[in-house]
């Protein structure tokens, strides 16, 4: 059995367009309802949703071989958190609140087997390798595992141009909400000067040949980013999806006015 090919690495390296939307309901259930959407990408977030190592996994292991690539947000860019979620078979990493070069490149580290990184060598345990199954994963690893940096604040905005120099470093998604707030306009993604720093990030972003990702709750905000030169882009979640949906249903049926709403982030 031949180790699987990164459908979304290649995407992104050919400059295919991906449509994706964000899983955080933390329920491998939920998850799979989701993957027969047809978007290009699932993100299930371990940063901000109520997920552990575990039910990361399983989440996983609901959406793939459906359609949608799964994409796994960790909480935090850790050495030995990054092992485990990669033993279980995922292959595509957001790692949030990148905001050096230091950062960045212990991060590709984390993610290569020596002599080109730091990885322990232990996949034979894991789903990673079919559990031992899949005879050339450690020769083929390293190729197809995708690593995206999450730039929200103005540090690294700052740090954008030697971190997208990076090799091994895929992909670099820009964190709206984050860094809105970092720049002193917290609930406020859309202000002006926040589109700026976006517009000015992409920019730097494809000057170095990486691809750029984004989220946006706001379907007008959502073409804008993508007019913008986004390669990857989350257009909703699934609780917020599922929030206005039940309420909607609600106020229809009794006939009430829809209430007003800003758009906030997530």
């Amino acid at each position: 059995m031949p180790a699987p090919k990164n459908p979304f690495k290649a995407a992104i390296r050919e400059n295919r367009f991906q449509l994706g939307l964000w899983v955080a309901l933390a329920s491998p259930y939920a998850a799979e309802v989701v993957a027969g959407s047809g978007y290009d990408w699932l993100l299930i977030d371990g940063e901000h949703a109520p997920n552990d190592l575990p039910l990361l996994a399983a989440q996983y292991r609901a959406i793939a071989g459906r359609g949608s690539h799964p994409i796994v947000r960790l909480p935090v860019g850790d050495t030995a958190l990054i092992k485990q979620v990669l033993d279980t078979g995922v292959q595509t990493l957001l790692i949030p609140m990148v905001d050096t070069v230091e950062q960045a490149r212990q991060l590709v580290r984390a993610v290569r087997y020596p002599p080109h990184g730091i990885r322990g060598v232990g996949a034979a345990l894991g789903r990673a390798t079919n559990f031992g199954r899949i005879t050339d994963y450690l020769q083929n690893a390293n190729d197809e595992i995708c690593l995206i940096l999450q730039i929200e604040s103005r540090a690294g905005l700052a740090a954008i141009d030697e971190i997208a120099a990076l090799e091994g470093v895929d992909g670099l998604f820009i964190g709206p909400s984050d860094l809105a707030a970092d720049m002193g306009h917290l609930g406020n993604p859309a202000h002006p000067e926040v589109r700026a720093a976006i517009v000015d990030g992409f920019a730097r972003i494809e000057k170095a040949g990486k691809a750029r990702g984004i989220l946006t709750l706001d379907p007008v905000q959502a073409h804008d980013y993508r007019d913008l030169g986004a390669d990857f882009l989350a257009i909703g979640t699934d609780v917020t999806l599922l929030v206005s949906a039940t309420e909607r249903l609600r106020r229809e049926f009794l006939g009430e006015a829809e209430p007003g709403r800003t758009e906030s982030g997530y």
